[in-house]
């Protein structure tokens, strides 16, 4: 969907939230996760996302849009408002030259195990044959989700972009960039391999078993939930899963922390937005930052 669309459903939603709130009829669950850091009188809210959502999401738990509103900057993984960066990235890293095609870098089996998945969509293979592995598996995931009412335009990031506004500031911690070219540091084999379990939890809906048990533990706040999930999926060790752990999730939380700490000592007040999985377990932000002597509090 294009990016505004995205902001318009966004701002329909920041709209409710605030009307709600004027009338003091705003009693929104907790929903995802929310920390307090503090740094020599700095302060940035740490809070949990999906990045797929539903209207019935919003409006939000009161302490996290008083969080925000407090914040003076808002801080994302990405900047979803401008699309360029994210297309370019996904031309750069996940797509072949135009000499070249998915057809020669899949086995028969993998090729007609992603063409029937394709059709299923009313995708024709011929008409992604330049995607890579990687992209496609991906591609097919948003599609199973989207197919069941969950959108990236009513993910969490659009929401907080409309009720962040103009006023406020956004910041980056990564770039489109960077998270497209995680994936593309796949081998061929570890990508035909990450297609082939993605296809196959596609196909007995053990995918879309996953992302609702995830979402469903967010729309709770539900952490131990999620620790689970962290937990199952090391315990598959699949390609997909030791993907996940190793580089989405062991090698970012680091960099995530190293400008969250950077945030903590030029910016009086910031609101940080990533993720749930982010904030989770031994290697997560919250347990980073600790670590590193920042006074860290869960609100919930």
């Amino acid at each position: 969907m294009p990016a505004a669309h995205a902001e318009n459903n966004a701002t329909a939603a920041a709209s409710a939230q605030a009307a709600l709130a004027a009338t003091g009829m705003s009693d929104a669950p907790q929903r995802g996760s929310l920390y307090r850091i503090r740094h020599h009188g700095n302060i940035a809210w740490l809070f949990g996302t999906i990045h797929v959502g539903k209207p019935a999401f919003y409006p939000l738990e009161q302490e996290v849009t008083t969080a925000l509103q407090r914040a003076g900057k808002l801080v994302l993984e990405i900047d979803i408002r401008d699309n360029g960066p994210f297309q370019r990235a996904l031309h750069a890293h996940g797509m072949y030259p135009s000499d070249d095609g998915i057809e020669g870098h899949l086995s028969a089996e993998s090729l007609a195990s992603l063409r029937k998945a394709l059709e299923q969509h009313g995708i024709s293979l011929d008409s992604v044959r330049r995607f890579k592995p990687w992209l496609l598996a991906n591609m097919l995931i948003g599609l199973d989700l989207e197919r069941h009412g969950y959108h990236r335009s009513h993910g969490l990031e659009s929401f907080l972009l409309a009720q962040a506004g103009h006023a406020k500031a956004v910041q980056e911690l990564e770039s489109a960039e960077y998270q497209m070219s995680l994936y593309d540091g796949m081998s061929d084999a570890m990508q035909e391999q990450y297609l082939r379990e993605n296809l196959a939890e596609l196909a007995d809906g053990n995918a879309l078993r996953k992302a609702q048990a995830l979402i469903d533990a967010w729309s709770r706040a539900d952490g131990n939930a999620v620790e689970r999930f962290i937990l199952e999926a090391a315990n598959e060790k699949t390609a997909s899963s030791d993907f996940l752990q190793k580089v989405l999730l062991d090698r970012r939380n680091p960099e995530m922390a190293n400008k969250i700490e950077a945030l903590l000592r030029n910016e009086e007040s910031s609101f940080v937005g990533v993720g749930l999985l982010h904030l989770m377990g031994e290697t997560g932000l919250p347990k980073l930052l600790r670590e590193r002597g920042y006074e860290v509090e869960k609100l919930y």
